[in-house]
């Protein structure tokens, strides 16, 4: 589908162009291995936004933008491990 200024759809969605390309939202992929999924992701033709880093909360994880133009920001973060739940709720 695409995009019409027409009905109830053109009222909510734009296109890319129209906000200069910048995102309005993004994808959290919880992986394993956030460097391994990074090289896949790269050898597929991803463009790696911020290569893979550790963070502050103790996971791994990195950035990217795929051949479609949606970005993705992956890592080793799990909302649902019980010790996860703790840091994100302090």
């Amino acid at each position: 589908g695409s995009v019409s200024d027409e009905g109830e759809y053109g009222k909510v969605l734009v296109q890319p162009d129209e906000i200069k390309g910048r995102q309005t939202q993004t994808v959290y992929l919880q992986v394993d291995d956030a460097d391994r999924v990074c090289e896949r992701a790269r050898n597929a033709g991803a463009v790696i936004l911020q290569e893979p880093a550790d963070t502050e909360f103790g996971s791994r994880g990195f950035m990217c933008r795929d051949p479609e133009g949606h970005v993705w920001n992956v890592g080793t973060y799990d909302p649902w491990k019980p010790e996860d739940l703790f840091l994100a709720n302090p």
